[in-house]
């Protein structure tokens, strides 16, 4: 999550699995790095990191049991409860998306005028970059 902050770069983040790739954390702590956080940057950011993981913890666990609920009701073709389980999966993952996005609001209402800067110029390159490799999918 406290990558996910940086990780679009403090825009509109989008629905993402509960637990980030390994790549895609890869790539924010390096656009993190990238923004040169002083160390009282470093340690706000950390504890808001902390607190939206412990935030979002309990609702990870929903998600990870609605996802098996929904796959029991899927092999037996309970229509009513699929739509049931997957309105409340929707929920919840509005839910997360909510935390995640209240905690890069946090993250980057610490950052300096320079740093917003740069974090908007890397949440663009990474749109343009997303936007290429779909394009490479669909060729």
């Amino acid at each position: 999550m406290a990558a996910r902050a940086a990780g679009l770069a403090f825009g509109q983040v989008p629905a993402a699995p509960a637990k980030p790739t390994r790549l895609g954390a890869n790539l924010r702590q390096r656009m993190l790095k990238n923004l040169n956080l002083t160390a009282d940057q470093k340690t706000q950011a950390k504890e808001i990191r902390q607190a939206a993981k412990t935030a979002v913890q309990p609702i990870r666990q929903q998600l990870q049991a609605g996802r098996q609920a929904l796959g029991a009701a899927v092999k037996s073709g309970d229509a009513a409860q699929i739509q049931t389980l997957s309105t409340a999966q929707g929920a919840l993952q509005g839910q997360a998306l909510s935390i995640r996005s209240a905690a890069l609001a946090k993250l980057y209402a610490i950052l300096t005028p320079d740093q917003k800067t740069k974090a908007d110029q890397m949440q663009q390159k990474a749109r343009q970059l997303i936007q290429q490799l779909k394009g490479l999918g669909n060729g």
